[in-house]
Order: structure tokens, then sequence, then C-alpha cells
């Protein structure tokens, strides 16, 4: 099960440019390592990153076995309205989670 810390601003001003950022805590494994006991670690990548702001996406990214394990992945949004971020990402294997914040408009 992964699981990411998402950092943003809580209060911006409206139409304001802000930024989210994402650390995503997953192991990223290409399937091409060789394991402890000389089998080959099975392949377990993110392989889409979405984010919405309000329901509405305002990032999504296509992560490739080059990728670093726990991803970290920085983007902006403009601010339109309180609500909530929510960023989901599945990996290869089935695995879909999500994390949320609020942002407040001023």
């Amino acid at each position: 099960m992964t699981q990411a810390l998402l950092n943003l601003p809580a209060r911006v001003r409206r139409g304001e440019i802000f930024e989210i950022r994402a650390l995503v805590a997953h192991p990223m494994e290409t399937g091409l390592r060789t394991g402890p006991h000389g089998g080959i670690v099975p392949r377990n990548i993110i392989e889409q990153f979405r984010c919405t702001y309000d329901g509405v996406e305002v990032f999504r990214a296509t992560l490739h076995p080059a990728i670093t394990a726990n991803p970290y992945l920085a983007f902006f949004t403009r601010a339109t309205q309180s609500g909530v971020i929510e960023c989901t990402w599945i990996d290869d294997r089935g695995g879909h989670q999500r994390a949320s914040a609020s942002v407040t408009v001023e």
C-alpha cells in the first residue's frame, strides 16, 4: 500500500497561481533488478498520476520504469474557489490510492 504527502498552501487569494507538491511513497520496481535470492523482482510502477481541484482535472502524468522510487511531482494551478485537491495514482498491479487536502480561497 502506498501513500502520498501533499504540500500546498492552506489559504490563497482568488486568481493566484499556487504550487502543489506530492511525494508518493512507492518502490517503483522496473522488473529488471535481481533480488537478494537471485530471482527477478517483479515489476511494480505507478503508471498514472492524476490531480483534480474541486473535481476538475488540473494535472495528469504517465510514469515509466525510469522514474525513481518515491517519485516527487510538483505543478501549479490557479486558485478559483475553495475546494479539495485530490491526487490519485494507479500502479501496474491495479493498486489505486488517493490523498487529498483542502485549499481556502480568500
